[in-house]
């Protein structure tokens, strides 16, 4: 499955957030990582963060778009709709 996630480098702590919709209206899931977002620093913390919020191994997640952007789409493996829902609540409709 295919998730967009906003991401808050430097936010003093590694948390989910929660979910909020983009200005298309679109769910994304609101991510804070206290890392630095040079050097693929803050990307590795998004990838550790999510992997373990959601119960996969970092090696199921990869950053298909948005590297250097707030906003990333993320692919994970092994993981459907439903067990994004009870491991992180439903996204808005």
């Amino acid at each position: 499955m295919r998730l967009a996630v906003r991401v808050t480098p430097k936010g003093g702590r590694d948390a989910v957030d929660g979910w909020g919709l983009d200005p298309a209206g679109r769910p994304l899931l609101k991510l804070r990582v206290s890392a630095a977002a040079s050097d693929g620093a803050a990307n590795a913390a998004v990838i550790a963060l999510l992997a373990k919020a959601v119960g996969r191994p970092k090696s199921a997640l990869t950053i298909v778009s948005g590297e250097t952007s707030r906003v990333k789409l993320i692919e994970i493996d092994g993981l459907e709709a439903e067990g994004l829902a009870a491991k992180l609540g439903a996204p808005p409709s």
